[in-house]
C-alpha cells in the first residue's frame, strides 16, 4: 500500500509541474476569444487543483491579464488602474473584458462598412479630372491650333 501511495504522489508531482509550466507559458492566441481564453486557463487550473495544487485565485488572475495579446494592452491597463486586483473575482474580470470584447468587435464592424463607401466614392471619380481623356485625342489630333488649359496664361 505504502508503495502504490509513493508511486502515485510522485505521478501526480511530475504531472503538476507540467501543468505549472503550461500554465506559465500559456498566452491568449492572436484571434482568441476572452471565452476560449478563459476556457483554455481555467481547464489547466482546474487540472492542477485535482492535482493537489492551491493555487490562489488572484494569481489566476494576474496571470490572465499578463498573457493577453497586444489587442487588449488598453484594456488591462485600464482594470490594473481601475480595480484592485488582489479583490478582483475571475468572474469580475471575465465580465469587464467581454464587455470590452464587444466593444471592439462593433467598433470594427462599424469601421468596415465606412471604408468600403468610402473606397467605392473614390472609385465612381477614376478617370476623371485634369488630365486628357481618349475621347478628346481625336480633337486634339484634328485641330492643330488646339491650346490645353495648362497653356492659357
Amino acid at each position: 500500500m505504502k508503495k502504490k501511495y509513493q508511486g502515485s504522489s510522485k505521478v501526480k508531482r511530475q504531472q503538476l509541474q507540467a501543468l505549472r509550466v503550461e500554465f506559465e507559458t500559456t498566452r491568449m492566441k492572436s484571434g482568441e476569444s476572452i471565452s476560449d481564453y478563459f476556457s483554455r486557463v481555467m481547464t489547466i487550473v482546474n487540472k492542477m487543483c485535482i492535482n493537489g495544487d492551491k493555487t490562489e485565485e488572484v494569481i489566476v488572475v494576474e496571470k490572465i491579464l499578463r498573457s493577453f495579446s497586444p489587442n487588449f494592452n488598453f484594456v488591462v491597463c485600464v482594470i490594473e488602474e481601475s480595480k484592485d486586483i488582489d479583490e478582483l473575482s475571475l468572474n469580475e474580470l471575465q465580465s469587464s473584458l467581454l464587455i470590452h470584447e464587444q466593444k471592439l468587435k462593433q467598433s470594427d464592424t462599424e469601421e468596415k462598412p465606412l471604408k468600403v463607401s468610402t473606397n467605392t466614392h473614390s472609385n465612381s471619380f477614376r478617370g476623371r479630372g485634369r488630365g486628357r481623356s481618349k475621347g478628346r485625342r481625336g480633337n486634339i489630333n484634328s485641330n492643330r491650333n488646339y491650346r490645353g488649359h495648362n497653356d492659357q496664361f
